[in-house]
C-alpha cells in the first residue's frame, strides 16, 4: 500500500459519519480559503524583488506556504500535487481577484457606508470565515465520537484536502 493511500486510510477512521463528512466538505476549503487569504495579508516588502507590479502583488506568505504544501504533496502523490497546485491557484486568484476588485470599487457600492477598504475586508472575512468552519469541524468530530486527526499527528492538516481531492479523483477514475 502506498504512503499517500495509508494516511487516507488513517484520516478516515475519523470520518466516517456522513454529517461529518459533509462538513467536511465545505469546512476544508473553507478553512484553506481562509489561512491562505489570512498569510496574503502579512507585510511582505522585502519579497518585492520582481520587476513586474503582479508579481510583486500576488507574491507573498501565502505563496510560500503554499509551494511548502506542495513539496509535501509532490513527494506522496504527482497527480494529488496537481491536483492541489490547481485547487491553491484557484484560492489565490480568488484572494487577488476580490482585492482587484476592492481597489476598482465594484462592489456595487455595497462598503461604501463602511469605509472599509480590501485589506480589511478580507481580514474579518477570513477571520469569521476560519473560526466558523473550525466550529463547525468540531462539532462534526463531537458528531462522530472520535478526535480530529491532526491532534495525533500536525501532517494531516495537509492530508485533508488531499483526502477531498482523493474522492474527486476516485469518481473520474483517476489514479492518484
Amino acid at each position: 500500500m502506498s504512503t499517500i493511500q495509508h494516511l487516507f486510510d488513517e484520516y478516515s477512521e475519523s470520518h466516517q459519519n456522513k454529517t461529518n463528512k459533509i462538513i467536511h466538505w465545505i469546512c476544508i476549503p473553507l478553512i484553506f480559503w481562509s489561512i491562505i487569504s489570512l498569510l496574503s495579508l502579512i507585510p511582505h516588502d522585502f519579497m518585492d524583488v520582481f520587476k513586474n507590479d503582479f508579481l510583486n502583488d500576488i507574491m507573498s506568505w501565502s505563496i510560500i506556504v503554499i509551494f511548502l504544501g506542495l513539496i509535501f504533496y509532490i513527494r506522496l502523490s504527482f497527480n494529488i500535487f496537481l491536483g492541489m497546485l490547481v485547487f491553491s491557484s484557484i484560492v489565490v486568484l480568488d484572494i487577488y481577484y476580490t482585492m482587484y476588485l476592492f481597489k476598482l470599487n465594484k462592489f456595487w457600492g455595497l462598503f461604501d457606508s463602511c469605509n472599509i477598504d480590501g485589506n480589511t475586508f478580507l481580514l474579518y472575512t477570513s477571520i469569521i470565515i476560519f473560526i466558523f468552519a473550525w466550529i463547525l469541524q468540531f462539532l462534526g468530530h463531537k458528531i462522530e465520537g472520535k478526535k480530529p486527526s491532526f491532534l495525533k499527528d500536525i501532517q494531516f492538516l495537509l492530508i485533508g484536502p488531499a483526502w477531498l481531492l482523493a474522492f474527486i479523483y476516485n469518481r473520474f477514475k483517476i489514479r492518484y
